[in-house]
C-alpha cells in the first residue's frame, strides 16, 4: 500500500455556514411559494398542505447541508496530478461528530413521524352523520354506489357530494389494483380486489374536479378518468332524488296514450340507466346520452346497422372484434358483473337509439 500525504486544507466553516444559510433561505421560499396542488377542495387538503410546508422547511436546509459538504469535498480532496497511487492517510474518525450526525437526524425524523401521526388521526376522524359511498374500480373505469336504507343503491359514474357533507368512501377493486385519487381532497387509497380499503373527507368548495387513478393498472390506464362534482345539500338531495325516482316515470300515467308505447320508453329508459351507471359515457360518445368522449368508438357510428347480437358481445366479450385505431382497454368483466337484465335493457337501448 502507497503511503498516503496529509493535506493541510482548512475547513471554511463560516463561509459553508453563510452559504448555507443564504441557498437554505432561498430554497425554502421558493418552495412555499410555488402552487404544488390544485385548489383545496376538502377539508382535510389543508393540514395536508401544512405538512408539506414543514417537509419543506425542514428537507431544504438538510439537502443544502449535504450538498455544501459534497461540493466542498469534491473541491478540496478531489486527486491531483501524481496522486493517483496514493492513498489517503489514515484516520481514527471522530466519535463526537459521528453521534452528533447521527442523533440530529433520529430527532429530526421522530418529530416528523409525531407530526405526520397527528395529522392522520385529526383528518382520519369520523364525523357524525357521514355518508358512505362505495367507490368501485375496474379497468378502466371508475363507478360509484350510495346505498340506501331498504332499498337499491344509487348507482352513478360520476361522484356527487354535497358541500359540507362528510364523506366516507369505501373503495374496491375488480381486477387489479387501482388507486382512488381526487387531488383536490389530498387524499388516495388502493382500490385493491379482495379487501375493503377507506379514507374520509368533507368537501369544502362547490366545483367539478377530476378523479384518477394513481396506480398503473394497463394499457388504459391514463383514459381511467372520472368527475366529481360538488354541489350545493339542496341540489346534492334533488339529485338522489331524481336517481332513486322509478326509471321512465312520467306525468300522467302509463296506460293513456298507448301502453306498448309507454313499455318502451320505461325500456329505454332502463337501458340508458344502465349505460350511465356503468360509466360507458365516460369513454364514448352517444348523442341520445349526451356524452362526447373520444378514449373508445363513437357509438352512434360504430354501432349503426348493427344487430343486437353483435351489441352484446361488444359488451360481454369486448376482445372480440377491436374497432380500427383503438385500443382493446374495455373492461371484460361487464358480461358476468351486469345482470342479465340489465345487459338486456342495455342491448335494447343501444340497439334503439346508435343501431338504426
Amino acid at each position: 500500500m502507497s503511503k498516503g500525504t496529509r493535506r493541510n486544507e482548512s475547513t471554511p466553516v463560516g463561509w459553508m455556514v453563510v452559504h448555507g444559510l443564504i441557498a437554505s433561505a432561498i430554497g425554502i421560499a421558493i418552495g412555499i411559494v410555488i402552487e404544488w396542488f390544485p385548489e383545496q377542495g376538502s377539508t382535510q387538503a389543508g393540514p395536508v398542505d401544512h405538512l408539506w410546508d414543514v417537509l419543506i422547511w425542514v428537507s431544504v436546509p438538510v439537502f443544502v447541508t449535504v450538498m455544501i459538504i459534497v461540493l466542498f469535498s469534491v473541491v478540496n480532496f478531489r486527486m491531483r496530478p501524481g496522486e493517483e497511487e496514493l492513498d489517503g492517510p489514515p484516520i481514527h474518525g471522530n466519535t463526537r461528530l459521528e453521534v452528533i450526525w447521527t442523533a440530529i437526524p433520529a430527532v429530526m425524523l421522530v418529530a416528523i413521524c409525531t407530526y405526520s401521526y397527528i395529522v392522520l388521526l385529526d383528518i382520519e376522524e369520523a364525523k357524525a352523520n357521514e355518508m358512505v359511498i362505495t367507490v368501485t374500480g375496474q379497468q378502466f373505469a371508475w363507478s360509484y354506489e350510495y346505498p340506501q336504507a331498504g332499498g337499491k343503491p344509487v348507482k352513478s359514474d360520476v361522484l356527487y357530494l354535497a358541500k359540507g357533507r362528510p364523506v366516507r368512501f369505501e373503495v374496491k377493486g375488480l381486477d387489479v389494483i387501482h388507486d382512488f385519487w381526487v387531488p383536490a381532497f389530498r387524499m388516495k387509497v388502493d382500490a385493491v380486489p379482495g379487501i375493503t380499503t377507506r379514507y374520509r373527507i368533507t368537501p369544502s368548495r362547490l366545483g367539478t374536479y377530476p378523479v384518477v387513478c394513481a396506480e398503473l393498472c394497463g394499457l388504459g390506464h391514463s383514459v381511467m378518468r372520472s368527475t366529481t362534482r360538488v354541489v350545493t345539500p339542496a341540489d346534492f338531495d334533488t339529485w338522489m332524488a331524481e336517481q332513486k325516482a322509478p326509471a321512465g316515470a312520467s306525468e300522467g300515467g302509463g296506460e293513456e296514450g298507448g301502453g306498448e308505447k309507454a313499455g318502451g320508453g320505461d325500456a329505454l329508459a332502463a337501458g340508458k340507466a344502465v349505460f350511465e351507471a356503468n360509466g360507458c359515457g365516460g369513454c364514448h360518445t352517444l348523442a341520445d346520452a349526451g356524452t362526447s368522449s373520444q378514449t373508445g368508438p363513437d357509438l352512434d357510428e360504430a354501432l349503426k346497422g348493427k344487430d343486437a347480437a353483435y351489441i352484446e358481445e361488444s359488451i360481454a366479450d369486448p376482445s372480440a372484434e377491436i374497432a380500427q385505431g383503438f385500443q382493446d382497454i374495455m373492461p371484460k368483466t361487464y358480461g358476468d358483473s351486469l345482470p342479465p337484465e340489465e345487459l338486456d335493457a342495455l342491448v335494447k337501448y343501444l340497439e334503439e337509439v346508435a343501431a338504426k
